[in-house]
């Protein structure tokens, strides 16, 4: 495996691909603007899921699984949803290949065309809310609390591996209630549990805010997110949830009996991370070495390599490893011995290093005796000899100070790139270095869009924690009346 990765300062955008390609977490495939998710990434993306899973249950959500086609009759319902996603659907017209008459291989059979064409998923809200019409009579129904973990197609035309392609794994949640009190105290809810997972497993410190008229989700009458900082300035969302109000239940009649007897529109929310986290988590802390992960999403927490000549040292390091494995394993931690023999100590140095492990424990014959082992934390790249005796306690209380350190880094990063701008003159300057710029904001769609057609940047929220925006003042761009400022930013 070649070690070396672009540097950041170099070039920003390979160095990305580097790390995705190099550390083995995904590749290009053989289909256009798809990826192969390589099992170590893979491995990543199970932990995500794991924790986000049992979160979610904690607040009474259960996992259930939508078709994957959606009539298209069925986007024409809602026209502010088909009108987000029309130029990212994938359409079916055809259920049948047949041999070409001509023999030029497979062609697609003229008498095979479906009678209804078919959307493959780009969001599940229509084809879920057609279901929900069957399940929801009276008030006694609600609230349904659903998520599917699933794979959705939006037809992006220019694509970077995690962060955009044409195909990317996600979940999404969508759930039905009989108040929008109810409904907009959910979608609350699902942004504080992405909020609490960025921070305290991906180790990225995020600000939750109202996302603007401009970028809320097609649909929604509010869109809650997560916004994060990338390393070079760039935002990225890392999580939506969205309040829905009624749209989707009176696009496909979907009506409930109240406790009185008259019928109501039941209220709506939806809400999803995907992927794009894992984009989120190599931008947010890797570094020139390659891959830098939070302990807490580590598929492998701690790896050992043995150092030996004879057969003998292999056997008396490797049953001194076994023993450490076995304890941390105890202790909840997920370890691996690389005992390879056709790689060299240092190989394997540097192939742990580039995938990202926490901590890496070297022990030799020499260290066996001196009852000492030599430990490396990837997140600093530094390395000491520390007693065996008690080692395990040590490392389980090490994983938990690299954990806190990564996310301290990154919130000190963002902290040095987030500051207040007045002046439109600067703005158009300091955007362009990635920052994360807070300014007024006169509240108008037109202002906001004048703002991306010059700089590119956007309104990435309308702040409700990190920062204390509520304020008069006047609009960095129209000079009109403003009583807060927002988060402007150039975003992924």
């Amino acid at each position: 495996m070649a070690k070396e990765v672009t540097k950041r300062a170099e070039n920003y955008s390979q160095w990305y691909n580097d790390i995705v390609v190099k550390a083995e977490l995904a590749e290009q495939s053989a289909v256009r603007g798809c990826m192969v998710i390589k099992p170590y990434g893979y491995a990543i993306w199970e932990k995500m899921q794991s924790v986000l899973d049992s979160m979610f249950k904690k607040t009474g959500v259960q996992n259930a699984y939508f078709p994957l086609f959606i009539p298209k009759s069925f986007f024409s319902r809602e026209a502010e949803h088909v009108a987000g996603f029309a130029k990212e659907c994938a359409v079916v017209t055809h259920h049948r290949l047949m041999n070409d008459p001509d023999g030029k291989g497979v062609v697609v059979d003229p008498e095979a065309r479906l009678e209804e064409e078919l959307i493959v998923r780009p969001t599940s809200e229509t084809i879920i809310w057609s279901t929900y019409k069957n399940w929801i009579n009276s008030w006694r129904d609600l609230p349904i609390l659903c998520n599917q973990w699933c794979n959705v197609v939006r037809w992006e035309m220019r694509t970077r591996m995690f962060l955009r392609t044409a195909e990317f794994l996600w979940q999404e949640g969508h759930t039905a209630h009989a108040t929008s009190e109810e409904a907009e105290a959910k979608a609350r809810e699902m942004v504080e549990v992405y909020a609490d997972f960025a921070r305290n497993y991906m180790a990225l410190p995020v600000i939750v805010g109202h996302k603007s008229p401009n970028e809320r989700f097609a649909g929604a009458l509010d869109t809650l997110t997560i916004e994060a900082m990338m390393q070079d300035g760039k935002a990225l969302q890392a999580g939506t949830s969205h309040f829905l109000g009624q749209n989707f239940a009176k696009s496909f009649d979907v009506k409930f009996a109240d406790k009185d007897g008259s019928l109501q529109y039941v209220w709506a929310t939806s809400w999803g991370v995907s992927t794009r986290l894992m984009g989120a988590l190599i931008m947010a802390h890797s570094d020139d070495e390659g891959l830098v992960l939070p302990p807490a999403l580590a598929p492998i927490q701690v790896v050992m390599v043995p150092i030996y000549k004879t057969q003998e040292e292999r056997a008396a390091v490797l049953g001194k490893m076994e023993a450490i494995k076995t304890e941390l394993e105890q202790m909840g931690h997920s370890v691996k011995i690389d005992d390879r023999d056709t790689l060299r100590p240092g190989f394997k140095f540097a192939e742990w290093e580039l995938k990202g492990v926490p901590v890496r424990i070297a022990m030799g014959a020499r260290d066996l005796a001196a009852g000492t082992v030599e430990v490396a934390r990837r997140d600093t790249l530094t390395k000491e000899t520390m007693a065996l005796e008690g080692i395990c306690a040590h490392i389980h209380s090490l994983l938990d100070d690299i954990q806190a350190n990564i996310y301290r880094k990154a919130a000190d990063f963002r902290e040095s790139r987030v500051e207040k701008c007045d002046n439109w003159e600067e703005f158009k300057e300091k955007i362009q270095t990635g920052r994360f710029l807070l300014c007024h904001w006169d509240g108008t769609p037109e202002t906001e869009q004048k703002i991306k057609d010059e700089t590119k940047a956007t309104i990435r929220c309308i702040p409700e924690d990190s920062f204390v925006c509520e304020e008069e003042g006047t609009d960095i761009f129209s000079g009109k009346p403003s009583h807060r400022r927002v988060v402007f930013a150039i975003a992924y």
